[in-house]
């Protein structure tokens, strides 16, 4: 049985670990909220006091935090991670980052001896919490298959995209379809609201033919049904484009697509909007065109 510890117990890390200890193995916690780290208690894992701790006596700790100064904080703070690793452990990143850092952290991290892998996943709250999340992979190659097991309890789908920061590079370029999908989705159905016909007709129409995607079939229900719960928050996809921005930037891709909506998105946070589903773009077209797309 592999020793476990994972650090991050937000929407995404808390199901994730929950598979993990349903699965079987021997997972310690660790998390700012204690209510967090109680619920997971209460299934079978063990609790720790800080990442240091949740580290000792791990083989392999995850961590699962919103943005790269976070993984830095957990990883190296006074009591974080590093303080509790081992020559020989292993660190499997599975946040969303900025590729560049996660190529600093393994860097500084093999002068511990310990490895690292970039591995940010996608689907969202309910695959999370089913198991069934695809998860794209970083780093070297007989590290993925030494865990590529262990992955697969909290993924539907676990890929090997080449070496540390490609699987946050594969991420980003998965969060730019996303929001560009989730925009698309919204426009269409702005017109189709606008020329009084039922959304809920519409998408039966046409979701299963050219138009139609995963996101379609996971947004157009919660925008029409008003249910802007957060299974990824506006907040977040903002941070996931900034950080495809910033690496377009650096390897000098152009992205005019991403920066448009991007300031969607930012004018929806300005709204108030910040900590609803990413679903929520539709409430940008719904203002501008004075409709509300819901059912009839």
């Amino acid at each position: 049985m592999t020793k476990i510890g994972f650090v991050g117990l937000g929407i995404m890390g808390k199901p994730m670990a929950k598979n993990l200890v349903k699965a079987g193995e021997d997972v310690t916690v660790y998390d700012f909220k204690q209510a967090s780290i109680d619920e997971l208690v209460s299934v079978g894992a063990k609790a720790a006091k800080s990442g240091k701790e949740a580290a000792q006596n791990a083989d392999v700790i995850f961590t699962m935090v919103p943005n790269s100064p976070n993984v830095e904080a957990a990883l190296f703070n006074e009591g974080g991670i590093a303080e509790g690793l081992t020559a020989g452990n292993t660190v499997i990143d599975m946040s969303s980052i900025n590729p560049l850092a996660s190529q600093g952290f393994a860097k500084r991290l093999a002068k511990l001896n310990v490895g690292f892998l970039d591995a940010p996943v996608s689907g969202g709250e309910p695959k999370a919490i089913d198991g069934s999340i695809a998860i794209m992979v970083g780093g070297e190659k007989d590290l993925f298959d030494k865990f590529k097991d262990l992955l697969g309890i909290m993924g539907g789908t676990v890929t090997y995209v080449g070496a540390v920061g490609a699987g946050n590079t594969t991420k980003l370029a998965n969060q730019v379809i996303v929001a560009l999908n989730i925009a698309a989705v919204s426009e269409g159905f702005s017109l189709a609201e606008k020329a009084g016909l039922d959304p809920e007709l519409v998408f039966k129409a046409i979701h299963t033919g050219l138009a139609g995607s995963t996101v379609m079939d996971a947004k157009v229900p919660k925008i029409v049904n008003r249910d802007f719960t957060p299974g990824f928050r506006v907040d977040l996809h903002i941070k996931d484009l900034q950080n495809a921005l910033d690496t377009s930037h650096s390897l000098h891709v152009s992205l005019p697509l991403t920066s448009e909506v991007m300031e969607i998105l930012q004018a929806v946070k300005n709204d108030g909007n910040g900590s609803d589903d990413h679903s929520a773009i539709a409430k940008y077209y719904e203002k501008i065109n004075d409709i509300t797309i819901s059912k009839k």
